[in-house]
């Protein structure tokens, strides 16, 4: 690629091509792709505007952010890293290293929560960038609800989110370890905790393993330590009739239900993603009997 004192005009589109050979060359998946929104960020454009201005010259501030981006990409840095963001559920939520990269595979638990009735009290364990209890509340008009991380920085990447998308009277924030410390109850409690398996971990794509907190990776030997932990601390939280949502992994549905339903919490149902993979472990807590 051309820096921006390069004596040539170079259109748009040639340096796209290029950093997506580069991309390529570095075993970046759908570089194309990337390399097309790497430089919409650079440019701050949007798609229609970059496909009607393709052939025209870049300008030298484009060049220069938009090889910065290529190479911290092609670097297997995440995109969302690069640009700050991610969309999910139809929302923008800033990302950085210190929150997980929402992906659409939790979409599935978002879509199964709101299948049941709103709820007025949600708590998110291990809330991350907030993505899930933000989402819910963005839904639920009526909704407040609690995000607990025991990460500082992630949570303070969680009230930015808040923030942004107006929901921060609407939403609070506090650090714990999964279920301490906390009495109120609650209509719904969703988490997407930690569930990769020691074996899995040295598996996973480089924008995972090396630039994803390992905090909120990590679940120990079978992947399921803090489904446990989780399990053993969450009833007294759940009101008569509340539910709960844990995001697992794929193939984990009877090892959790089985966890669940030690705990006294029958599992009533383990969804699939849209891949047809183990996603969400979904439990109903019985409504009180006279």
């Amino acid at each position: 690629m051309s820096g921006p004192g390069h004596a040539r005009l170079i259109a748009r589109a040639e340096l796209i091509a290029r950093a997506a050979a580069r991309l390529g060359a570095a075993g970046v998946p759908e570089p194309g792709r990337d390399a097309r929104l790497l430089y919409r960020w650079a440019a701050r454009i949007d798609g229609p505007g970059l496909a009607a201005t393709l052939r025209d010259p870049a300008r030298p501030h484009e060049i220069a952010r938009f090889e910065h981006a290529v190479a911290a990409r092609a670097g297997r840095a995440p995109l969302s890293h690069i640009v700050g963001g991610r969309l999910f559920w139809g929302r923008r939520f800033r990302v950085t290293p210190d929150v997980l990269d929402p992906r659409p595979e939790t979409e599935t638990l978002i879509a199964h929560a709101l299948e049941g009735p709103p709820a007025r009290r949600i708590l998110d364990l291990g809330t991350g960038s907030g993505c899930i209890l933000l989402t819910l509340l963005a839904e639920w008009p009526e909704a407040a609800g609690l995000g607990v991380d025991i990460s500082a920085a992630a949570l303070a990447v969680a009230r930015q989110n808040a923030r942004a998308l107006g929901l921060a009277g609407r939403a609070g924030f506090r650090q714990g370890d999964w279920c301490g410390g906390l009495a109120e109850p609650f209509d719904l409690v969703v988490a997407n905790p930690p569930y990769v398996s020691e074996a899995e971990l040295a598996a996973l794509e480089p924008e995972v393993r090396e630039h994803e907190p390992r905090l909120a990776l990590a679940g120990g030997p079978d992947g399921l330590d803090a489904v446990r932990r989780i399990a053993a601390g969450v009833g007294p939280l759940l009101s008569p009739g509340g539910r709960l949502m844990l995001e697992i992994g794929s193939g984990q549905g009877p090892a959790a239900a089985a966890i669940l339903a030690a705990a006294g919490l029958a599992c009533a149902r383990i969804v699939a993603d849209l891949d047809g993979r183990d996603r969400v472990a979904a439990v109903s807590h019985p409504e009180k009997t006279a």
